[in-house]
Parts: structure tokens; C-alpha cells; sequence
């Protein structure tokens, strides 16, 4: 062997050596970075709490309906000031917008929805809401945070403080905004169309947590894929020819033709709709007569239809319309009297989170959290509009993720006597505030450094 070759054998036995070295260390370097990072969030995070809780209590007691959410959108937007975000209101009704830039790198939004509902609180809480109010309609009702909205936008404000304090640690632009309306399932596409994405840097990467009524505080759910579903209210007017109980076979009764529609729309989803292929059709409200002894002209039925594809949405209204019809005319109803279906623009759709940003935050979360704190859980029919912000052209990788919010010893008296939880809208929902809050900040500010860490 001459002494170049075995020089030169020498020096690549030594790259390599250097390259595996390198190669082990990398893990452990960013390992270490992680720890630390979590280490700097979770002492922001314990710094902030006390005034957090103020936000939080503030937020819980002055609850705004749907488009009505003026002073929730106030107070964040002097968050987001406070801050150092360049915010801009009124985007879509009382939307908000902040944007952070902090060098090149990637664009993540982060979302809060602000409204609130008609829900007279009975949670018995020292802080508990008693604000009324009049609706759209003029009626007075009263408001409640039923569906965790305050905990949203507390979490919201303390992620925004603890990634401009860590703002050393990443870099790119945060977009975070407070959305109207999302009980109307309104809200994201208003602030869509007022421009959320050609006014402002347009995401590559949009966040946001629901509170969960059934997981224990501390911990987080993530769906990969649909997470939750499309959803239509439908208003359906079944009209006869009423008249005297006694001469039915001089009427064409509503009520009748009302019963046999019911069951007939069983059928869309019992066979017209693929097996595999989730959906929903309930009938909710129905209502019609006067008196024992008389046939009315019409019946009102209240639906809401539930999916995840597009296409069984629009083959679940086109079914129902046939069927409504079908029904009518085989009772004889005279065609001027033919049933009127109404399906409500409000309408929510499917919420699709994306496998690969899901794949990519798991680990993120598991860091933060500790594994045992981060679990998978199946797909809801419940709706989000937050759906909304993944659906453009191009569309944006979104990650929406369930917050636990129940106390462990309310979850095991519910297992051991089958008492059910409150669930989400119900006037006796109340999470537990401090863990439910920082658990929230931890998690969201490790997904943003996540995808935005230098």
C-alpha cells in the first residue's frame, strides 16, 4: 500500500468519524433546545398566570353574542398592543388582526373566537356571567362563555405575550387573530372575505384549540384528517289543507305527512349514503296544531344535517328536498301547497386538519407536555368554522386541537356512577381555569416555536 493511499484512506476514516459524531449530535443538540425552550415557557407562562386570570375572569363576566363581540375584540386588540403587535379592528364585524414580524421564516396564524352564547349561566361559580341582553330577534336573554371561548382567547393573549418575550428563539411572522361569530358558523368566512388573506401576510401554517368537556385538565387531543363536520340548519314548512278532526278525509293533514317525512329521512343515511361514509340527519324541533280536535295547515320541522365529505352534504340536501316533496305528493297535497325547504346560509364546514402538520406538532406537544398528556382522539360531528381558514386556493395547512378543561375527580365520579359531564353549551359547563389556561399557552406556544424555531 502506498503511503498516498493509505493517506488518503486515513482521511476518509476520519470524515467519516467526524460525520457520525456530528450526526449524533445534532438530536441531542436540539433535544437540549427543546428542554430549554419548554423550561422558558412554562416560567413566562407561571410569571403571566395572575394577570391572565384577571383577562380571564373579565372575559367570563362580560360575555357578547355572535357579532355583537365589541368589547371582547377591545380588549384584545389592547392586548395584542400591549405586545408590541400592529393590530387593525373591525375586520369582518369586530374581527381583529395583530401581526408580529420578526425576520424571514414562515407565517403562522393563530386564531381566538370571541363570541359567546344565550345561555343563562347555573355553574353556582363565585364569578359566574349575569349579563343579559337583546338578540337579534329583540329578545332579551341572558349570555354565557357556555362553549369555553373566554379560556380561547385568555390562552390566546398569554401565547402572544410568551412568543414576543421568546422572540429570540424564532423567527418569521405571527398573525394572530380574534374571529366573530363562530357559534353562527360566520365568523372566519366574514373575516375572509374582508380580506384576511390579501390585506395581511397569508399563512403558511394556521393553529388554533377548542376546550374539551371530557378530557382531564393538563392534557391534549389531536385528530389527524376531518376533526369535525359540515354542518346545515334546515327549516322545512310541511303544508296541508287543514280542517275539523272529525272529517279528516276532507283535509290533507300536515301532521301526517310531518310523521311519514321524519321517517323517511332516516333513509338518507340508512341507504343512500356509502356505509363508510359518516352523516347526520336529526329532526331537533317540530311543531304544528292548535287543539285536540282540529287539523292544522302546516307543520315546521327544524333539521340540522352533519358530514365530513362535501359530496354527502350536498347529496343530503338534494335527498332531503326529493323526499319532502315525494312524500307531499303521494299524500295529494295540490301543487300550490307543495312543502317549502329552506337550507340557512349559516353554515359551517367540514374542519380538515392536515396530516403532515398534525404529524409535525405531535412531538412538539409530547416535549411540552410529557406523552401520557398528549393523546389522539376520533373525529366529532361537532361544527367549527375555523374549518373555514384551510379551504382556499392555495389552501393553508390547518391544526385545530381539543384542550383538556375537567377536573380529574369530576371525570372519576362521572365513570363510577355514569353521571354524565356537562358538555360544551351547557349553562353548567365550567372549566378549571389555571391548569386549563396554561396548559392551553404551553401547548400553543410549542407549536409556534415548533414551526418557526431559528
Amino acid at each position: 500500500m502506498s503511503s498516498r493511499f493509505a493517506s488518503r484512506i486515513a482521511c476518509v476514516i476520519t470524515v467519516f468519524h467526524l460525520l457520525t459524531c456530528a450526526s449524533s449530535l445534532f438530536p441531542q443538540t436540539r433535544a437540549s433546545s427543546l428542554n430549554k425552550s419548554r423550561e422558558v415557557i412554562r416560567a413566562h407562562a407561571a410569571k403571566l398566570y395572575p394577570e391572565l386570570e384577571k383577562l380571564y375572569l373579565h372575559l367570563h363576566q362580560n360575555p357578547e353574542l355572535s357579532f355583537h363581540e365589541e368589547q371582547s375584540a377591545a380588549r384584545l386588540a389592547e392586548e395584542l398592543k400591549q405586545c408590541g403587535f400592529e393590530v387593525t379592528t373591525k375586520i369582518g364585524g369586530h374581527g381583529i388582526v395583530g401581526v408580529f414580524k420578526n425576520g424571514k421564516g414562515p407565517t403562522v396564524m393563530v386564531r381566538a373566537d370571541m363570541d359567546a352564547l344565550p345561555v343563562e349561566e347555573n355553574t353556582g361559580l363565585p364569578y359566574a356571567s349575569k349579563a343579559r341582553t337583546h338578540d337579534d330577534a329583540g329578545k332579551e336573554v341572558s349570555v354565557m362563555h357556555a362553549c369555553g371561548h373566554d379560556v380561547h382567547m385568555t390562552v390566546f393573549a398569554g401565547a402572544a405575550r410568551v412568543l414576543v418575550q421568546m422572540k429570540d428563539k424564532w423567527q418569521g411572522t405571527l398573525v394572530f387573530i380574534g374571529q366573530p361569530a363562530e357559534e353562527r358558523g360566520a365568523g372566519a368566512r366574514v373575516m375572509l372575505d374582508a380580506g384576511l388573506y390579501s390585506r395581511f401576510p397569508r399563512p403558511d401554517y394556521a393553529l388554533a384549540l377548542h376546550v374539551s368537556a371530557s378530557l382531564e385538565v393538563g392534557k391534549i387531543a389531536h385528530c389527524s384528517g376531518y376533526a369535525l363536520a359540515n354542518v346545515n340548519s334546515v327549516d322545512v314548512t310541511i303544508r296541508g289543507v287543514g280542517g275539523h278532526g272529525a272529517y279528516p278525509h276532507t283535509t290533507k293533514d300536515p301532521i301526517v305527512i310531518a310523521a311519514q317525512v321524519i321517517l323517511a329521512l332516516q333513509t338518507i343515511v340508512s341507504r343512500e349514503t356509502k356505509p363508510s361514509e359518516p352523516a347526520v340527519v336529526t329532526v331537533g324541533s317540530i311543531h304544528g296544531g292548535a287543539k285536540h280536535n282540529i287539523i292544522p295547515d302546516e307543520v315546521k320541522l327544524e333539521l340540522t344535517l352533519r358530514s365530513y365529505s362535501d359530496e354527502v352534504r350536498e347529496h343530503t340536501i338534494v335527498a332531503l328536498r326529493r323526499i319532502v316533496q315525494g312524500v307531499a305528493q303521494a299524500a295529494g297535497v295540490p301543487e300550490e301547497r307543495m312543502p317549502i325547504v329552506n337550507v340557512r346560509d349559516e353554515y359551517t364546514p367540514s374542519t380538515y386538519n392536515d396530516p403532515q402538520l398534525v404529524q409535525r406538532l405531535v412531538p412538539a406537544f409530547e416535549q411540552m407536555l410529557g406523552k401520557e398528556n398528549v393523546v389522539a382522539t376520533e373525529p366529532v360531528m361537532g361544527g367549527e368554522d375555523f374549518g373555514q381558514f384551510g379551504r382556499t386556493d392555495p389552501k393553508v395547512p390547518i391544526c385545530i386541537f381539543w384542550l383538556g378543561a375537567v377536573a380529574p375527580e369530576k371525570i372519576a365520579a362521572s365513570r363510577k356512577n355514569g353521571s354524565p359531564l356537562p358538555s360544551l353549551h351547557s349553562s353548567q359547563f365550567a372549566p378549571l381555569p389555571e391548569p386549563t389556561i396554561k396548559t392551553g399557552m404551553h401547548a400553543m406556544s410549542a407549536a409556534v416555536l415548533e414551526l418557526m424555531e431559528r
